[in-house]
């Protein structure tokens, strides 16, 4: 009985805790972060619902010399056809986002080697697994090894993309990116 109660006791102080730290959070960050999580719940949602963490599906629609499935075209329409309206009557309208972080629109549109060679690269993991990441990060909960390992390699995958863009690292046969450029 006196381990319960000690549980309760530590698990309040835990909430108490937590509730002290959120309202310590500027505003804009608390907002940001229950923004983030109603998308990120509608996003992970909607992906499932519509077939798109399902592998099989992804490969389908990739085929379009074989057995092409393009029923993702229409996931991908329906989602157009609700952003597009909400981004030019609202969105595009705000100079700052819901947060309160300014908008920037990037400049550097230069189709380059990193670019393409990114492409490539994003492609073929693409392809062979058939996970897009986002796809992959809403079927964590599905608890499979296959997705696990998909994304731990993911993650390590964006370690050294970073480290080799930054010029800290170099890759097999191009070795040291020459132009160092900014990473986020």
């Amino acid at each position: 009985m006196s381990q319960l109660k000690m549980s309760q006791s530590k698990n309040s102080t835990l909430d108490t805790n937590s509730a002290k730290s959120i309202s310590k959070l500027p505003q804009s960050t608390v907002i940001g972060i229950i923004v983030g999580l109603i998308s990120g719940l509608l996003f992970g949602s909607g992906m499932i619902i519509s077939g798109m963490v399902n592998p099989d599906k992804v490969i389908g629609f990739l085929d379009i010399t074989g057995n092409w499935d393009p029923s993702l075209v229409f996931v991908m329409g329906g989602a157009l056809i609700v952003f597009a309206p909400f981004y030019h009557l609202v969105i595009k309208k705000r100079k700052r986002a819901i947060s309160g972080d300014k908008f920037t629109i990037p400049t550097n549109n230069t189709i380059d080697g990193t670019l393409l060679s990114g492409a490539v690269i994003f492609g073929m993991g693409w392809g062979l697994a058939g996970f897009c990441p986002g796809p992959a990060v809403a079927s964590i909960s599905g608890g499979s090894n296959v997705i696990l390992a998909f994304i731990l390699s993911m993650l390590i995958g964006i370690v050294i993309a970073n480290q080799y863009l930054s010029g800290r690292l170099p890759l097999p046969i191009v070795g040291y990116r020459k132009e160092s450029c900014p990473v986020e």
